[in-house]
């Protein structure tokens, strides 16, 4: 008798597991599982708070014939965009005036001085106008990931996101030094380089900008690498920066503003020289799906060029 009863209780024990298993499964089921209030969600951020902040309207598209790009340039009325392994160049409106192979895959461009820099994966090459080779420098190591280029009169400063730092060369090839970021007033964190965004841009005063993207700061540095100042800001808002690593991109107006491209949660805004925003040159509701930042480019008119690289366009805007 006592052993039918423990049976009993077996019984009713397993059939009491199998319910609440049962019970379990069905409550986690997709339609019947309540809202995760830690859910990771972001679209509210993608909504511009106010439409007045945009300061830009899209002039046109210039369609593009390559799907793998690499970067824009203009010069002298001219664009250039680099694909894979070629060098266009296009007028304004988008007719061709020049392809040339390359022997590789170009990362960045900087044209200066009627002459083309390009930067490859871990060395830098110069071309005449036409696309002619003129120079090629040596090799930087297994490491180094060239992602930007500037040039100033007889100097050259390139991004090296594989190695997290900024080398100064001589247009002739000399590399004369190469900093890290680090700066001399006790804040030692250097250059952040989650991703292969990494930009630097010389501005009309002659100041060169380095994008610290880990730390969606913008950092101003002496051309021997001294950190002179910075702005940062780490936010979801339209205000700042989010994600791992942006600004992506950048390029200066001609009263020290910077036009400003990010990635992840696509958008492109001013920014004043002192970091606040100014205005928005395109929302992510222009950006729907994609997810790259648009590289950049100014005309002396004022035009921003935006290469969108999911796209495979220019996006031409210009100030309301």
């Amino acid at each position: 008798m006592k052993n039918r009863g423990i049976v009993i209780l077996l019984i009713v024990l397993a059939v009491l597991v199998v319910v609440i298993i049962a019970f379990d499964f069905i409550s986690k089921r997709p339609d019947k599982s309540s809202e995760n209030p830690y859910e990771y969600n972001i679209d509210k951020y993608k909504q511009l708070p106010d439409s007045l902040l945009i300061q830009y309207s899209e002039l046109r598209k210039i369609k593009l014939d390559s799907t793998i790009l690499r970067g824009i340039a203009y010069y002298d009325d001219k664009i250039y965009i680099l694909a894979e392994e070629f060098l266009q160049v296009i007028s304004p409106d988008g007719k061709e005036l020049l392809r040339r192979e390359m022997p590789d895959s170009p990362r960045c461009i900087y044209v200066y001085g009627n002459k083309i820099y390009m930067g490859y994966v871990d060395y830098i090459s110069i071309y005449d106008l036409n696309g002619d080779l003129l120079a090629s420098w040596d090799t930087l190591g297994a490491k180094t990931v060239l992602t930007s280029i500037a040039v100033k009169d007889d100097l050259l400063f390139a991004a090296d996101a594989g190695n997290r730092r900024v080398l100064r060369y001589k247009t002739t090839g000399e590399l004369l030094g190469q900093f890290e970021g680090k700066s001399e007033t006790g804040q030692v964190h250097g250059f952040i380089i989650p991703s292969a965004c990494f930009d630097l841009v010389i501005n009309q005063f002659d100041e060169l900008w380095v994008v610290n993207p880990g730390k969606h700061a913008l950092e101003h540095y002496s051309y021997d690498g001294r950190l002179i100042g910075f702005w940062e800001n780490a936010s979801f808002n339209i205000e700042g920066f989010s994600g791992c690593c942006n600004p992506a991109h950048i390029a200066v107006l001609p009263d020290g503003s910077f036009i400003t491209s990010e990635k992840g949660m696509v958008r492109i805004k001013v920014h004043k020289a002192s970091g606040e925003l100014a205005g928005v040159v395109a929302p992510n509701e222009k950006f729907k799906d994609s997810f790259y930042a648009p590289d950049l480019a100014l005309s002396p008119d004022g035009l921003i060029y935006a290469l969108d690289f999911d796209t495979y366009m220019i996006r031409v805007f210009q100030h309301i």
